[in-house]
């Protein structure tokens, strides 16, 4: 088996220290005829992220508060059964650990400011708010007779 390709980048210069993934294999529900019987190609991929030294503090606390539902105790796992092939489930299996990460610990969105509405635009809505009323109003048939 050749080298995984690459480190899996979280963000900027930090990526997934390989060390610290524990892996685990099993066989696979899905396609792969009799082969699928003998071969473990499910990966699931376990990342200890209570303890990790390789994410920045802050980062740390950010995707620990945010995963707390997928977490069992502190770790969070995932898992590729996709492909045929373990190889292709371990890069696909990284890959989806990496971008969990990356959006875990992506700084929170700035707050929205809040704008005044511009005077036209309101005056605006209300003219077709009147003129709607009018339109609905001359549909009643009312004083035809």
């Amino acid at each position: 088996m050749g080298p995984m390709s690459g480190p899996y980048v979280i963000r900027g210069s930090v990526s997934l220290p390989e060390a610290e993934l524990m892996w685990r294999f099993s066989r696979s529900s899905g396609p792969g005829g009799q082969h699928v019987n003998t071969s473990d190609s499910q990966v699931e991929l376990r990342f200890d992220l209570a303890n990790t030294e390789a994410l920045p503090p802050v980062w740390k606390e950010r995707a620990l508060e945010r995963l707390a539902s997928r977490l069992v105790g502190g770790v969070v796992s995932v898992r590729a059964s996709e492909h045929r092939s373990q190889w292709r489930n371990r890069e696909m299996a990284a890959t989806r650990l990496a971008s969990l990460l990356a959006e875990a610990t992506a700084p929170p969105p700035r707050p929205r400011r809040a704008t005044k509405i511009p005077r036209g635009i309101n005056e605006r809505r209300l003219r077709e708010k009147k003129q709607r009323s009018q339109t609905k109003r001359g549909r009643s048939g009312e004083g035809w007779g």
